[in-house]
């Protein structure tokens, strides 16, 4: 087993797959980037709240008022290098520090595309993407390989495999294959989409997507590495991500995800793409083929295989850590998050927030307009460590407004996939008498269902 490790390690392969991932990427980076700023999403998401909600642990990270902007724009830039190649371990390292502060910012506009892309990036730290086809290697004669170890391609396939494959595993239950929750309330809202809308509106199509959903995502990844399926696959991959972006406002993420497809075909369907590329801007692909292989200093080549593969571990194993809380996860939300489970929920909620004098018995509500965008609000209402937070945060803006021996309840209604509302943090329970942490939140009302599978 260890020679067949070790032989695998020392393979190579062309580095032509990398180098198109990264020129891709990079410019869909850059693209992302630039229709967030030109959609004022910047002021209005980063700038205009009054309060932002924290990842646990990293509350220190918070918008910058307008050097905000400055951070968009680093990223942005940080991207066109990639992109080109230049400077590529800085730029890739500014892009991912950069993203991924953006992305830390405020806990309200989490999804899982842009923890895609901050994961992504860290990958390609230590992955010799900028030696083949870049500006570095034509600058610098020294830094052109056109051979890299074959993990570093494989390393990219894993991670979008890990992606849908996870994906899928997260359609296994009751709600998404037997009650077409909560595609079942989404798709019927797009009756003025032409030549679908009618569609839309017939059960058995919700059924159809439930399945052929969590189908596609558990085998689009081994059909893609088989040559015989591969452009099938790739044919499907357009297809679902086309549909999936004209059904769903999820911007970018269908168009990463296809040009991503693009490195499970073969180093010659590449060497093909970027000689269009070449003849289109000038560029002279020979100087680049040089048939060296890349074979870096053994103590760092041990370093950058040991990140990789603690990265990995860490990425098979974390989407599990919800059996570590009691509880139904889709209710609780505790591991729901960073597990790849796109698109499995509706949840609506109501939170009504009372802060009362504890010596007194004095009482009054908050209206969450006054700290809170609707955006926030809405987001707020159905997760528990948003609306913990949100809690201790009234807390402090009424302490420092004169207000003594302050405690705050919450009447709270969530609704999930279409059930009826039911209470789901006690509104006995003083809500500052909880710090947010990785424990169970046990001011959570039971969930009174079932969802079975994973």
């Amino acid at each position: 087993m260890n020679s067949k490790i070790s032989k695998y390690l020392n393979s190579y392969t062309e580095a032509a797959p990398l180098a198109v991932f990264r020129l891709l990427f990079g410019i869909m980076m850059f693209v992302s980037i630039l229709r967030f700023w030109l959609n004022g999403w910047i002021e209005k998401l980063y700038l205009l709240p009054k309060f932002h909600f924290s990842y646990y642990g990293f509350a220190w990270v918070k918008p910058l008022g307008n050097f905000t902007y400055v951070i968009f724009a680093i990223c942005g830039l940080a991207a066109l290098l990639v992109a080109a190649g230049f400077k590529y371990r800085l730029a890739i390292i500014t892009f991912f520090l950069s993203f991924t502060y953006i992305e830390l910012m405020d806990k309200t506009t989490y999804l899982n595309h842009y923890y895609f892309i901050s994961v992504l990036s860290f990958l390609m730290i230590f992955l010799p993407a900028g030696n083949y086809f870049s500006v570095d290697a034509r600058r610098n004669a020294r830094l052109r390989f056109q051979k890299i170890p074959r993990w570093c391609v494989d390393a990219v396939k894993l991670m979008l495999g890990i992606v849908y494959f996870y994906a899928g595993l997260a359609k296994l239950n009751s709600d998404w294959l037997f009650r077409a929750m909560p595609l079942k309330i989404w798709l019927p809202s797009k009756y003025d989409l032409p030549f679908l809308g009618d569609l839309m509106q017939q059960e058995w199509v919700h059924y159809a997507f439930s399945w052929s959903g969590m189908l596609y995502d558990l085998f689009i990844p081994f059909l893609l590495l088989w040559k015989r399926t591969r452009i099938l696959a790739f044919a499907m991959v357009v297809i679902f991500h086309v549909l999936t972006r004209v059904l769903f406002p999820i911007g970018m993420f269908p168009y990463i995800m296809i040009v991503s497809a693009l490195i499970f075909f073969s180093p010659q369907f590449h060497h093909r793409l970027l000689q269009r590329f070449s003849n289109v801007f000038g560029i002279k692909k020979p100087i680049f083929d040089t048939g060296r292989l890349y074979f870096p200093k053994p103590q760092k080549r041990k370093i950058f295989r040991g990140i990789v593969a603690v990265f990995f571990m860490i990425q098979l194993l974390f989407p599990w850590r919800y059996l570590l809380y009691p509880g139904e996860l889709f209710w609780t939300e505790e591991g729901f998050r960073f597990s790849w489970r796109v698109m499995l929920m509706e949840k609506a909620g109501y939170a009504q927030f009372k802060i009362v004098d504890g010596k007194t018995g004095k009482r009054f509500y908050v209206d969450n307009s006054d700290f809170l965008t609707p955006f926030q609000e809405k987001q707020m209402s159905f997760q528990p460590d948003f609306i913990l937070e949100y809690a201790h945060y009234l807390a402090r803006h009424f302490v420092k407004d004169g207000h003594q021996n302050i405690e705050v309840y919450v009447e709270n209604y969530v609704a999930l996939n279409g059930r009826k509302s039911a209470p789901y943090i006690s509104p006995e329970v003083n809500l500052l008498n909880f710090a947010d942490s990785f424990e169970h939140k046990t001011f959570i009302l039971p969930f009174n269902d079932e969802i079975k599978g994973l």
